[in-house]
């Protein structure tokens, strides 16, 4: 991971929650600046840290902000969506039957051929070449068991999970808010 001083192209803004915790960590929340400075106007962000690129227009003047904080707290218990994001997310972006991270697919444990449903508890992340091997099968009938039992995860573990993944670059106004062992580089 590289922490960079020059701000990533586009100039996004790191979102916290009213807390200063970020919303999310995998995706990391971060708005385009467009949709911050929106914010900043509608008084629904506290701006915490700024770049040193400036947004002008015929009577104003602002420092695009880095770092913003939501004024009312969002609340981060609620169940998380079933999508093929947060079903790799829970598997750790890895099949479940080989271990691989290659051309990710998912996989009904018991097949929509047999009344499988798609859902937390009969999906999960697998490979292309395991997803073929096994098949319309079942689990035992193919010989292959997933590593973890699949199941709906909590909000709170998914957050965790993203922090296993952080971004390819950071920028140095947001590491005071996010919780990821990084060097600075010269």
């Amino acid at each position: 991971m590289q922490v960079q001083k020059a701000p990533p192209a586009g100039w996004p803004a790191l979102v916290l929650n009213a807390d200063y915790r970020p919303l999310s960590y995998y995706p990391l929340s971060l708005w385009p600046w467009q949709e911050v400075i929106k914010a900043v106007f509608l008084e629904r962000v506290v701006v915490i840290a700024s770049y040193d690129q400036v947004v002008r227009s015929p009577s104003f003047e602002m420092p695009l902000p880095s770092v913003i904080a939501l004024r009312e707290f969002v609340q981060q218990d609620r169940p998380p969506a079933f999508t093929r994001f947060n079903v790799f997310l829970r598997d750790g972006f890895a099949c479940q039957y080989c271990g691989s991270g290659e051309d990710l697919t998912f996989d009904h444990l018991v097949p929509r051929s047999k009344g499988g449903l798609t859902t937390w508890d009969n999906i999960v992340t697998a490979c292309a070449p395991c997803n073929l091997r096994k098949g319309g099968r079942m689990p035992k009938d193919s010989g292959m068991t997933p590593h973890h039992k699949p199941h709906r995860p909590h909000m709170h573990a998914l957050q965790a999970m993203g922090r296993r993944f952080p971004p390819h670059y950071l920028h140095e106004s947001w590491l005071d808010y996010l919780y990821w062992d990084v060097e600075l580089e010269p």
